[in-house]
């Protein structure tokens, strides 16, 4: 937390201060007013009984005070807010071997419940594309920020059949993000380049754009699983997959299991989407002292707790 004005900080308190000083002088002179015309011994149990509403008034009055003092002074705080001009591209592998099923209930089954994560956990405002790829990419729908939508693309995804041209998907993910602003793609594969273009060419190109990728491998090289329809095991690259990364400042994960890809999913959605900012919190503290001075207010005048 930070003040603008130190010097409005130190007034607003003085203030404050010399409030509560006249308040509480006004306080013990009804009081003696009221034990001397009154009787004593009902006074004190009256007083007695009331010694907890007068915490909770006293409580409200110093809340209100210490939000308004800190209003006036121009706070600002750290908070975590999402990118106003956020755009992410999300490419999902959907070639033969993603139908294995040593991820329960099938490792597609898992990224579609990953991308409906993602969406879930963005903000809104943020402008999200889907991109598939197995032989060839597709793309399911380009940059929007209608979570509805978005859904409903995620149902569209094809099932797992073909090749893996992760190096193409990159290049469709480019030519989906605009010039500017904090752009990203994420890539979910379970498998190793085989068709289209060079991904680290690809990743290159994301790069000098500015654009990080962070890489999302499905799976493991010992799985045992064989995909669909061939002789061939399923075997992830884990070392290009690095390299695609490291390429543009992004990250490699790999996950073997449903919830990590989800959780993976969610914390990327986290760091990629959401950023730390100074913003200017006096019109919350100003609206929140207000509410608890009202609060104060109207509870101490029906009780009859002001002098």
């Amino acid at each position: 937390m930070t003040i603008d004005s130190p010097v409005r900080l130190v007034l607003a308190t003085g203030v404050v201060a010399l409030l509560t000083a006249l308040y509480l002088l006004l306080a013990r002179r009804s009081a003696a007013g009221a034990f001397a015309y009154s009787n004593l011994a009902f006074m004190q149990t009256v007083l007695e009984r009331r010694r907890s509403l007068d915490a909770m008034i006293g409580l409200c009055w110093f809340l209100a005070a210490g939000a308004l003092v800190l209003s006036v002074s121009g706070t600002h705080v750290w908070a975590r807010v999402p990118m106003r001009d956020g755009a992410v591209v999300i490419c999902i592998d959907t070639s033969g071997s993603m139908a294995s099923t040593d991820i329960v209930p099938s490792r597609e089954a898992a990224a579609r419940a990953a991308l409906r994560a993602f969406v879930d956990a963005s903000p809104r405002g943020l402008r999200i594309g889907i991109v598939s790829f197995s032989s060839g990419a597709n793309v399911e729908i380009p940059l929007t920020d209608d979570p509805d939508q978005l859904r409903a693309a995620i149902d569209r995804i094809p099932h797992a059949n073909g090749a893996t041209a992760i190096g193409d998907a990159l290049l469709a993910a480019s030519r989906l993000l605009p010039n500017h602003g904090h752009r990203a793609v994420i890539l979910l594969t379970d498998g190793v380049n085989n068709r289209g273009s060079d991904p680290l060419e690809s990743a290159k190109t994301l790069a000098s754009r500015g654009v990080p990728v962070y890489a999302v491998g499905i799976g493991t090289n010992a799985s045992g699983e064989l995909i669909p329809g061939t002789n061939e095991e399923a075997s992830i690259d884990e070392e290009a997959l690095r390299a695609i990364a490291a390429m543009g400042g992004g990250r490699f994960v790999l996950v073997s299991d449903a919830q990590s890809l989800r959780s993976v999913f969610r914390r990327i959605a986290e760091g990629t989407v959401w950023e730390r900012r100074r913003v200017d919190a006096s019109l919350p503290l100003a609206v929140g002292g207000a509410l608890a001075m009202l609060a104060a207010f109207f509870t101490g005048f029906a009780a009859g707790k002001f002098p």
